[in-house]
């Protein structure tokens, strides 16, 4: 076998610069409407500011807000809610993130409770069909209010089976069922688009990092095939996976799905271990090894794991409700004081949390491998190529007889990889065969790079 090292070193072609991969922070802000009306004020330098204002200043060139179906009675997220927010991002000139809970209430990771309309309807296909028509019809009204959303979520963390008939469905899903409703909302969407002449990409949420790659390979099985982004949230309180954990998941995503923006799109860190009630179990659960639950332990945490996220390949990072602070008539989500989550004190001024939008941070490089020689066959990438190896297996395009691959990478990656062929994918075509054994003094540079290989004679 010729050596890996060699080849790359004589192989190395400085490509032109491709255009930038976008690149998105925000918030979700669905409670916004809700803090003005209770007369929340928030304040930078002492100063009162617009809280779309505050945020785009910040970083944030993106933000999301929910809604829940007809039976929500709270006067709050509903389609005049919705409506009013994008109003306000659209003044901004942000782009804006329409998340469909597909419920009269929350559904998150832990339920997915069907709206008490459409409770009476037992068939597959007649729900199908409702779930069509209300997601087209929510969308055309979107459109006719000037707002159609940039982007769309065909459910909030669906972790299990969307339009369950209980509160809490923690079983198996039924992929049959759970893929038609699936796939109605993701065509409703896309022929609203088309009727609209704005096309938004789907986004389909997973809550943790450890349960997207399963979720995802039994959905695609199923037949849930046509998505544009995949939004992770990602919560240390509620996670299995350090951010570290996280930013390899993005990595598998971002090569299993080409051409699908991998990003969190819910996370957020404590500033104070206290709400305004006394002592704060939600800020002691969910705080990590060297980020205190101080506003400088906050944006540490979240740049660190913007960081990560974008040099994984993560398309961006969003946290969740870090307009929440207590007054006189807001709610607290899910029972706790989401205050300690917040980018603002308790009067409403500015932390240093929400600066992580702003800052500086390390970019990847586009990358592209030509393996040159290929025969006839099925040829693969083995592993996540750039970091260990985990059995994980990534098809390449093929153009005549050569595989290219593209993907992005920091500078300063040692080049690792294999080549396998045949349909066993027992023959490796280009090594090092063994994480022990690579020898490649080879590191992507800080510029987009081509490397033209030859797998004759390997």
């Amino acid at each position: 076998m010729k050596s890996t090292h060699l080849l790359l070193l004589a192989a190395l072609i400085v490509a032109a610069p491709t255009a930038a991969r976008p690149v998105y922070f925000g918030a979700d802000l669905s409670f916004a409407n809700e803090m003005d009306d209770c007369g929340v004020v928030y304040r930078e330098n002492g100063q009162p500011k617009d809280l779309y204002a505050l945020f785009k200043e910040h970083g944030a060139n993106m933000a999301r807000v929910r809604i829940w179906t007809d039976g929500n009675t709270t006067g709050y997220s509903n389609l005049p809610d919705v409506i009013r927010s994008f109003k306000r991002m659209q003044a901004q000139g942000m782009k804006t993130v329409l998340d469909f809970h597909y419920s009269d209430w929350w559904a998150d990771g832990g339920k997915q409770i069907i709206p008490k309309a459409w409770a009476g309807i037992k068939d597959p296909q007649a729900l199908s069909k409702v779930l069509y028509r209300y997601t087209f019809d929510t969308l055309m009204a979107l459109n006719k209010a000037g707002v159609m959303p940039d982007v769309v979520q065909p459910g909030n963390e669906i972790n299990h089976e969307i339009l369950a008939p209980g509160p809490w469905r923690t079983g198996a899903i039924d992929w049959k069922r759970n893929a038609l409703l699936l796939n109605a909302a993701i065509r409703a969407i896309r022929d609203a688009g088309r009727a609209a002449g704005k096309m938004p990409k789907v986004m389909i949420q997973i809550a943790q990092p450890e349960n997207v790659r399963p979720w995802f390979a039994a959905a695609t099985k199923a037949g849930v095939t046509d998505f544009d982004m995949i939004g992770i949230s990602y919560y240390p309180k509620w996670s299995m996976d350090s951010i570290a954990g996280l930013g390899r998941t993005i990595n598998l995503l971002r090569n299993q799905y080409p051409g699908v923006d991998v990003l969190v799109i819910e996370t957020a860190y404590p500033w104070t271990l206290t709400d305004s009630g006394g002592p704060s179990g939600l800020a002691r659960d969910d705080l990590s090894p060297g980020y205190p639950a101080t506003p400088e332990g906050q944006k540490a945490f979240l740049i660190d794991l913007s960081q990560v996220v974008l040099a994984s390949g993560g398309a961006g990072v969003f946290t969740w409700a870090p307009d929440w602070i207590p007054s006189a008539c807001t709610r607290k989500p899910h029972g706790v004081d989401w205050e300690v989550m917040s980018f603002f004190d308790r009067s409403g001024n500015v932390l240093p949390g929400i600066d992580h939008m702003d800052h500086a941070y390390a970019m990847p490089v586009t990358v592209t491998f030509r393996f040159h020689g290929a025969g006839a066959g099925d040829y693969r990438l083995w592993g996540d190529m750039f970091g260990d190896f985990d059995g994980v297996t990534f098809p390449l395009k093929r153009q005549g007889d050569t595989l290219i691959y593209t993907t992005t990478l920091m500078p300063g990656t040692p080049i690792r990889f294999q080549v396998y062929g045949d349909q066993a994918m027992r023959k490796p075509l280009l090594a090092p065969s063994r994480r022990d054994d690579v020898a490649v003094s080879e590191t992507v540079p800080d510029k987009d790079t081509v490397y033209e290989l030859d797998l004759k004679g390997q």
